[in-house]
């Protein structure tokens, strides 16, 4: 059997976002692994303008069609007012069946570790048939963040990435019978 395609998304668009950091981090601890090909997915990168507001054809036919190639997903995500970034709800929404019947873990950073837009993102993906896996590396602002701008986890969330990524590639090879 060949390896899942595992797509790590980050969530903000904003000039000077930490996501990228905490994207490569993830990223690193599963190339080290060797269970799937995991690939770095910013939503900047597609430019997608908010849904309905301009013609996006081309957009979001890149959007879905890089969705479509993967198997799962981890979102890294950070908290905007208890919730997630309007740029992730727009990324969403752009795409549908390309969604469906795959499974996704988040990481989360924010003053509260991010938990309440992981919750957020909780309901959204399961309106998109996306199974979320319970192991939830929640990373804080206060002690994984030097000076809020450099990410330096601390050592015990690499047990939980790892149990986050184990939970992630089980779903997903399981769903990839439905798709």
């Amino acid at each position: 059997m060949s390896k899942l395609n595992i797509g790590i998304i980050l969530g903000s668009t904003r000039e000077g976002r930490v996501s990228p950091q905490v994207g490569e981090w993830v990223k690193s601890i599963g190339d080290g692994r060797g269970d799937a090909n995991y690939e770095i997915v910013d939503i900047a990168d597609y430019k997608l303008p908010l849904l309905g507001e301009a013609d996006a054809t081309e957009q979001a036919t890149a959007w879905n069609t890089k969705l479509a190639e993967l198997d799962g997903f981890v979102f890294v995500v950070q908290e905007y007012n208890h919730s997630i970034t309007a740029a992730l709800k727009n990324a969403l929404d752009y795409a549908r069946d390309a969604w469906n019947n795959k499974a996704a873990g988040i990481v989360s950073y924010g003053s509260v570790g991010g938990a309440r837009a992981a919750e957020h993102l909780r309901g959204i993906l399961g309106e998109l048939s996306v199974a979320d896996v319970r192991v939830h590396p929640a990373l804080s602002l206060f002690t994984d963040f030097e000076n809020g701008s450099v990410f330096k986890p601390a050592d015990l969330h690499l047990t939980n990435v790892n149990g986050m990524l184990d939970q992630v590639l089980a779903w997903s090879g399981a769903l990839k019978s439905l798709r």
